[in-house]
């Protein structure tokens, strides 16, 4: 899955909240959002895609998840909140190198070539890893140890990064090869930029073999990196990327543009991002895994990251005149996203009220974002209820309809986008102040699922309005118009 990855500490947000938010890339997958009770968690789990079987522990949690609609390829989760508080968001897929690979080489299925044979299962991967480590997790820093020890024991078919949140803690981890990870736990005063490569730059070995009070990794790692000569470092620095990354020309027009987007967002001011003198340029293979921003960073502004089209610079496709560059580089918000969520989790809240997932669907340059609290039994049916065939009485479709009728259209249908995007986090903020204050203060927290259907019911009125108004502007911009003054 081709996704990008924002993580932000609790002392760079404006409330004090952690943020892990990642836009799920696919290949036009249908989602819905849905809670998954403990009784509907499987004992045993079997992977579609690797065939692999995994006993579950007996004392599953609740959880929110993002799955598909159509199980035919696996449940892919993506993303959720347990009733511990804790997110996940799973998965980003990352880049690394072929001296890894030979190294300790990805566990994939094994077909068998006979009928007397069996298929030998693979690993796990992203269809997976909420299904089997959320539920099963009650801090960010429990959720790297279990989904290591799963990665130890029966490998991975593929390079991904996942990040973990609570109200304390974020933490990212990625894998190396079949079966060895490394973790690394988020500044909490910084903002982690991830678009598909492999991102963690500078690691304490020291602390991540001993303390493990910020890094974490593979026991064996060190030996695993000497004895196969992995280490590409000169001694003037130590770099992850030069010992497990890549370096690529694709990284130069897919990944490394979307990190210096971010990172010119977050810090316009403390670096220098453009220009002949510039620190960083979208083709800089050094763009920092973390950086301090500027300002403190809101759900918006994680939400406008996401959103991105290079949008100020000459590399956005939707400018009205050709640049030169025009559509260079990979856009972060492109056609094929299934959802994008920002798990938040509040520490200054009650527990019931900690967790608010904010979710979208489709293209994020389209589509808005709606908060929902997670302590909640069931979620409403407009992002639940999603059929495979295209609706406009649910989320997911809608969001779909409103990129695809916008898109060919933008100069002229940005405006309702805008007003759409303002007018549904505003509306939706409200409600969730609204009842935070009315659970407080009669502590009565049996009402987030009503919370959650005003904000649905105000989402699909909002979505319907902006899809009037962009259908009649894409119906006038139709080819086969024709003007003719008949008397």
């Amino acid at each position: 899955m081709a996704c990008t990855t924002v993580l932000v500490g609790k002392k760079a947000t404006n409330d004090n909240s952690t943020l892990i938010a990642r836009t799920d890339d696919g290949f036009y997958e249908v989602k819905k959002l849905v809670v998954v009770s403990p009784e509907k968690q499987p004992k045993k789990y079997k992977s579609v895609i690797s065939k692999v079987e995994i006993d579950l522990p007996d004392d599953p949690l609740g959880y929110t998840c993002c799955p598909n609609v159509d199980l035919s390829h696996g449940i892919w989760g993506a993303t959720g909140i347990n009733t511990a508080n804790v997110g996940i968001t799973a998965t980003e897929t990352i880049t690394t190198n072929p001296r890894v690979l030979a190294a300790d080489p990805l566990v994939t299925l094994q077909k068998a070539k006979t009928k007397k044979e069996k298929d030998v299962p693979g690993g796990i991967g992203e269809e997976d890893i909420v299904s089997i480590v959320l539920p099963y997790i009650k801090t960010a820093r429990e959720g790297v140890i279990r989904l290591a020890s799963l990665l130890e024991k029966y490998g991975t078919y593929e390079c991904n990064g996942i990040a973990f949140n609570d109200e304390n803690e974020i933490w990212w981890l990625e894998t190396i090869g079949g079966h060895h990870w490394i973790a690394k736990r988020v500044p909490d005063e910084a903002c982690v930029i991830m678009p598909n490569r492999f991102g963690t730059d500078d690691f304490d070995f020291d602390d991540a073999l001993g303390e493990k009070k910020a890094h974490m990794c593979s026991a064996d790692m060190l030996d695993f990196i000497k004895e196969n000569g992995l280490d590409c470092n000169t001694g003037k620095r130590s770099d992850l990327r030069d010992i497990f990354g890549s370096h690529s020309d694709s990284d130069h027009c897919y990944n490394t543009p979307r990190a210096w987007f971010m990172g010119r967002y977050l810090t316009p001011y403390s670096h220098k991002w453009d220009g002949e003198h510039a620190e960083f340029t979208p083709e800089s293979d050094n763009i920092p895994w973390c950086l301090v921003p500027d300002r403190k960073i809101t759900v918006e502004d994680v939400k406008y990251m996401l959103s991105s089209h290079y949008q100020g610079t000459p590399y956005d496709p939707y400018t009205s005149h050709n640049t030169g560059v025009r559509g260079t580089y990979r856009s972060i918000g492109i056609n094929r996203t299934g959802d994008t969520s920002i798990c938040q989790i509040r520490g200054d809240q009650p527990e019931a009220l900690k967790g608010v997932e904010w979710i979208c669907f489709g293209s994020t340059t389209f589509s808005t974002m709606i908060p929902l609290y997670t302590s909640v039994s069931k979620i409403p049916s407009y992002f639940s209820d999603v059929k495979p065939d295209v609706s406009t009485e649910n989320f997911y479709w809608a969001s779909r309809l409103i990129g695809a009728l916008a898109d060919p259209n933008y100069g002229t249908c940005v405006q309702f986008i805008e007003r759409y995007h303002a007018k549904t986090v505003a509306e939706g903020r409200r409600l969730i102040l609204e009842y935070d204050r009315k659970m407080k203060e009669s502590n009565d927290y049996t009402l987030c699922e009503e919370c959650n259907e005003k904000i649905a019911k105000m989402a699909k009125e909002q979505t319907a309005l902006a899809m009037n108004s962009i259908l009649r502007d894409a119906s006038v911009h139709m080819k086969n118009g024709y003007n003719r003054a008949d008397n």
